[in-house]
């Protein structure tokens, strides 16, 4: 677990969120992609569910259900079946406060091998609608111009691949005294 920017690989947008509501559908708080590398509205960090704690570095594995909460407004990564504003695939938004929400915040990591591996492109897989989370390349315009719609939508293709990118990666404890002896360095959250 961590804190990180998702990138979606297709789209080269970063996933963002800020405290700017959609003037339609839900009404919650908008999550859209960016182009800028540097904003820190682009860090989530990826917890457990409220069923499924996880400690701090442990690997997230493939099929594991999780939340992603955005960092600085405390919302987490959320969906429903409201029409998103611009394409009409199912909504994303960011909702709850202080990383508590609902079980509509909890998505499922898909990825190839056994654990999330930081080089790899990576799905998120709505768990209440199995909507992937998706970027297809509509922009908005004010207040929030240039950023591109984020949505879920049904089929897996190109526009719902995600990569880690810039962040924090947590390094799996280890107990006392133990020591580094040359074991390879930590690749996976």
């Amino acid at each position: 677990m961590g804190v990180v920017k998702l990138l979606n690989v297709r789209h080269n947008v970063r996933l963002h969120s800020h405290d700017v509501r959609y003037g339609s559908g839900s009404g919650q708080q908008s999550v859209t992609g960016v182009t800028t590398v540097e904003d820190s509205n682009s860090y989530w960090s990826v917890r457990g569910t409220s069923n499924n704690l996880c400690q701090r570095g442990t690997p997230v594995r493939c099929g594991q259900t999780i939340r992603l909460t955005h960092v600085n407004t405390g919302r987490n990564l959320h969906s429903h079946y409201f029409a998103s504003p611009l394409s009409s695939n199912q909504e994303v938004s960011a909702f709850g406060e202080e990383g508590e929400g609902d079980s509509l915040d909890e998505w499922t990591v898909l990825c190839g091998g056994k654990v999330w591996e930081r080089e790899e492109a990576v799905r998120f897989q709505h768990a209440a609608t199995d909507g992937l989370l998706s970027v297809t390349g509509e922009q908005y315009g004010r207040p929030i111009h240039g950023q591109r719609e984020v949505h879920a939508m049904p089929t897996a293709n190109q526009h719902n691949y995600w990569k880690a990118m810039e962040g924090v990666f947590m390094k799996p404890s280890e107990s006392p005294g133990a020591r580094d002896n040359g074991s390879p360095l930590h690749t996976e959250f």
